[in-house]
């Protein structure tokens, strides 16, 4: 009866891999797509950030300006006045 049960464990086990595998190999398909969707659509140029590796002073330019954010007591501060 054990061997049954080892077997019907092996078989489940095959069934999981595969799903597991076929479920990762979806999601890295979906991710390549939507890296070259954001770049067709000209939200993201993913080529500048391979300027990182070789620009890397601390006096380098950065690759894409953030915006400037308050913090939140001056945000408070700023409601208050």
């Amino acid at each position: 009866m054990s061997i049954d049960i080892m077997a019907a464990l092996v078989e489940y086990q095959a069934y999981g891999y595969y799903f597991l595998l076929t479920f990762l190999v979806v999601i890295l398909y979906w991710y390549i797509f939507h890296l070259y969707k954001s770049e067709k659509s000209g939200r993201r140029n993913y080529e500048q950030y391979g300027k990182i590796a070789l620009e890397d002073n601390v006096l380098d330019e950065p690759v894409e300006s953030m915006p400037v954010k308050q913090s939140k007591i001056e945000q408070q501060r700023g409601a208050t006045k």
